[in-house]
């Protein structure tokens, strides 16, 4: 049994080895496309982190609001204050204008008398609550016949470049509220503070009571911060371990249209061997493609100026969710070869099955930002599975008890895809 199963391995590995061009693509395709998308993306979050976004401010305040907004997106470090173009100064036309023809992403207008009238408005809030409370000077009769002044809303307008994305709109009117916000709290505290204190010293906190800290995982008292690699290697690698349901899917249809699985079934060998030897050679494939992944990570992505893969105390556990992603993909490989009965079926359905698993999946949007119906349905994908392996190990340091379910998952898709193949083959030879 033992000689039959390795002939049936050296068997695969002569069919590869007769197109080593296509075997070489196998290797090379995946490192080239992780290479790249981790360029890109690495790319992408310096621009978004380290790069300032200019921004046009038109400050008709010229108070105590327009001065701590303005502040405010300086101590940011994302933003870059344009009140000027071409040697001439923006006005509010001129400003949206520009933002509107794409010119700068974004323009705040700060209304005129926004800080006086505001803290007239405060006054009279602040008077009325002391009044209704007998807290004010009694000796002064209230005058029956004065009326508290109209002080009309003031609104802060900002125009957007219309191919902003909504999460960056959102951000900055958030922001720009909890100044405004952060402001009116003062001013409100400041006024009470004028007319009930005594003396200098302040008998209200101004600081906010309520704070927000991220606390993140940390190793020997240092933050665990994922980066761009630590997410492309394992989702990329998974997509290049289960690309190979194309190749294997076509040598399977190859050899029924080529007479070589009939000449296979005049000897005495069970179809489980020479299912064995297809999942031993394609495993060893998998295995290489995902070590290359690793290698360039670890050695390559550095000279590149990308971080470094770091997998110290990690690689047997990643080494295992690619060996059982592996036989996920493999056996659906062999289940689409048995049942495709020409390459014109098994390639373009292999190829976009692969996308399609790799959508939901989460490799290219991460399922928390799918819609409801799409995270539900991202729990059928291996790939899936393998990437939530992968990054458990990776990013949340988990041991091997942790990352078993989703290992068990991986080999119960390859015991089911390799039955239905199994069966399949029987009935179909017995008909």
């Amino acid at each position: 049994m033992m000689y039959k199963l390795w002939m049936s391995v050296y068997k695969e590995f002569l069919l590869l080895k007769r197109d080593f061009g296509g075997l070489i693509i196998l290797f090379v395709m995946p490192l080239v496309l992780i290479i790249t998308i981790t360029l890109i993306q690495d790319s992408t979050f310096r621009t978004v982190t380290e790069s300032k976004i200019p921004v046009v401010l038109i400050d008709n305040d010229k108070d105590e609001i327009s001065k701590s907004v303005i502040e405010n997106l300086n101590k940011s470090g994302q933003f870059e204050i344009v009140s000027s173009l071409d040697g001439k100064n923006l006005t509010e036309n001129s400003a949206k204008e520009a933002v509107f023809k794409g010119k700068f992403q974004l323009a705040i207008i700060i209304p005129e008398n926004l800080s006086k009238d505001l803290q007239l408005k405060v006054n009279q809030n602040v008077d009325k609550i002391i009044s209704n409370f007998g807290i004010g000077d009694l000796s002064e009769e209230p005058k029956k016949d004065s009326l508290p002044q109209i002080i009309n809303k003031k609104e802060v307008r900002l125009y957007f470049d219309p191919a902003t994305q909504a999460t960056f709109k959102s951000n900055v009117k958030s922001s720009i509220d909890k100044m405004i916000s952060q402001i009116e709290t003062k001013s409100i505290y400041a006024t009470f503070q004028e007319q009930l204190g005594e003396g200098e010293e302040p008998i209200f906190e101004q600081e906010s009571f309520i704070t927000f800290k991220e606390i993140v995982p940390t190793v020997d008292n240092k933050e665990i911060l994922p980066n761009s690699v630590q997410h492309n290697v394992p989702a990329w690698t998974l997509f290049a371990i289960f690309f190979i349901i194309v190749p294997l899917s076509i040598n399977i249809v190859k050899e029924k249209g080529q007479g070589t699985q009939i000449r296979l079934l005049t000897n005495p060998v069970p179809y489980s061997i020479v299912i064995a030897g297809k999942t031993i050679t394609y495993l060893v494939i998998c295995m290489i493609q995902f070590y290359l992944m690793v290698l360039v990570g670890m050695y390559l992505f550095p000279y590149l100026s990308l971080p470094t893969l770091d997998l110290d105390g990690k690689f047997f556990l990643m080494s295992v969710v690619a060996l059982f992603s592996g036989l996920a993909a493999i056996g659906f490989g062999i289940l689409l070869g048995t049942i495709a009965k020409t390459q014109e079926q098994s390639a373009p359905f292999g190829a976009t099955s692969v996308v399609i698993l790799a959508a939901i999946g989460g490799v290219w949007v991460p399922v928390f930002a799918m819609p409801k119906v799409m995270q539900v349905i991202s729990h059928i994908s291996p790939m899936n599975w393998g990437l939530n392996a992968f990054y458990d190990v990776l990013l949340r340091k988990a041991d091997a008890v942790e990352i078993l379910p989703e290992i068990f998952l991986l080999l119960l898709f390859f015991i089911i895809t390799i039955f239905i193949a199994i069966q399949y083959d029987k009935k179909k030879r017995a008909v």
